[in-house]
């Protein structure tokens, strides 16, 4: 069966806003599609800049209830998508909105340095480096530190599962719970769903092997080498990490790396939750926002994150 018709009859026509590109030659033409401004009266949105790692000027959104009590709230770090060489906050805001006004936390959401221009670690360590700011503004922020949590889709969860490895190796800051969706992890790019997923509609294999190229850079050319910060699923021991929250559709490319992360961490005893959407491709949520399946799954990432929240008080 090809894979327009195995995909869910109610994601099909999401598919049609997917703009279908190549990389390398069209990325710059995907960092510049438009970014439509948001606004809530919810939640209050703003810009500021912090400093990233090696000394940079960072841009960080922040996303805060409008109506919150004078208490200490939780923190989300949200990591944007994009194959860690295009994204940008603002193409997550709606998402963000919804974490600050479902769950009553504090999201912020760094512009990461992207790769070919800065390849790894660049990105990981102006994570880190967010990570460690937010601890150190608590008290500008009003956050709880002992309810920090971290994620993020595609690209973006591959940082999350990459920064709480790091995290745990340099002994914090600490975080509550990890939420690592549909994650890009693995770059060796030799699951069977890596070959299955091949359409130019969305994200295929094609582009995520020239993403991974962008993004190792140097690194690799040893493949022996490749640091689990950089391709997570390759950690040593997932050992000492925080509950986890997971989910990917059935027609991802990622689908057979989420599912062997979501058994490595199981089996080094992290508790951890995971949902396989079938007839679903890779962000379908955002590209189908009214379809059942997409509300259905946002909304159990939502949750995910709020139990969390409750738990970790």
């Amino acid at each position: 069966m090809d894979f327009i018709n195995r995909v869910a009859p109610e994601l099909r026509k999401g598919l049609e806003s997917v703009p279908v590109f190549r990389l390398p030659e069209d990325l710059q033409m995907m960092r510049e599609q438009p970014r439509k401004p948001v606004q809530s009266e919810h939640v209050h949105i703003k810009k500021r800049w912090i400093t990233g790692a090696d000394h940079q000027e960072m841009l960080v959104n922040i996303y805060e209830p409008i109506h919150r009590a004078s208490k200490e709230l939780p923190a989300l770090l949200w990591l944007h998508g994009g194959g860690y060489v295009m994204g940008h906050p603002d193409i997550d805001d709606i998402i963000c909105i919804s974490f600050a006004e479902k769950t009553g936390c504090v999201v912020v959401c760094p512009d990461y340095r992207l790769a070919p221009e800065h390849p790894f670690p660049a990105g990981i360590h102006d994570c880190y480096k967010t990570l460690v700011w937010m601890v150190q503004a608590a008290e500008e922020l009003n956050i709880d530190t002992s309810r920090i949590a971290v994620a993020g889709a595609s690209a973006g969860g591959g940082l999350t599962a990459a920064l709480t490895l790091m995290a745990r190796d340099k002994g914090g800051p600490a975080i509550c719970f990890q939420m690592p969706l549909y994650p890009m992890i693995d770059h060796r790019n030799e699951t069977p769903s890596s070959y299955e997923i091949t359409d130019p509609a969305v994200w295929n294999r094609h582009n995520n092997l020239e993403a991974w190229k962008m993004y190792l850079g140097d690194e690799q050319t040893d493949e022996e080498k490749i640091s689990p910060y950089a391709a997570p699923f390759w950690a040593k021991s997932f050992e000492g990490l925080p509950p986890t929250y997971t989910c990917v559709g059935q027609l991802d490319p990622f689908r057979d790396e989420t599912i062997q992360y979501v058994a490595r961490l199981a089996q080094a005893g992290v508790d951890v939750e995971f949902q396989l959407y079938p007839g679903g491709y890779h962000a379908f949520e955002y590209t189908a926002p009214d379809a059942e399946i997409s509300r259905r799954t946002k909304d159990g990432y939502i949750q995910a994150l709020a139990r969390a929240f409750n738990a970790a008080k």
